[in-house]
């Protein structure tokens, strides 16, 4: 992970809280001078640190549900075969409108998070889209509750 100071994170903060902020107004939220401020941006661009601007849609246009999905694939009679079946599984499942994250992990699971307007809909979605894959060994649905942190993700990853 990078190194961020204070003013990296002050900046950071605004724009996180208003990507459409314009160079004076975070100027004055951090109280510091333009100049420095247009400077740091540029440096946190430069380092990779902001990739770019985006939005977050607004709670009507969020999946009202959603869940962890937790994919084991039966293994291959060939071993070398599960990393590029894995690959093609998780590319196809972050096609899904549905499918707001795609993750694997360090056992060769696949995690994905999935929306959907009702419960109903969200299992249907489950049903004909995830445990109809071919080779799919065991498929457990974890539905969130209550997202402690990170319920923006609902918002920056939802297909438009």
């Amino acid at each position: 992970m990078a190194y961020l100071d204070d003013l990296d994170r002050a900046i950071l903060k605004v724009l996180k809280e208003d990507a459409r902020a314009t160079i004076s107004e975070i100027s004055e939220k951090i109280n510091k001078p333009e100049s420095t401020v247009h400077f740091r941006i540029k440096k946190l661009i430069e380092r990779g640190i902001i990739e770019k601007y985006t939005i977050v849609l607004g709670e009507v246009a969020r999946p009202k549900e959603v869940a962890f999905v937790v994919l084991e694939l039966e293994k291959p009679v060939i071993e070398d075969f599960l990393g590029r079946y894995l690959e093609y599984v998780s590319r196809n499942l972050a096609m899904l409108p549905n499918v707001l994250l795609v993750a694997k992990t360090e056992d060769d699971k696949i995690v994905a998070l999935v929306g959907a307007e009702t419960k109903e809909e969200l299992s249907e979605f489950i049903e004909e889209n995830i445990q109809s894959i071919p080779s799919v060994r065991e498929v457990v649905v974890y539905p969130v509750a209550e997202f402690k942190k990170g319920e923006d993700i609902k918002g920056v990853l939802l297909e438009v």
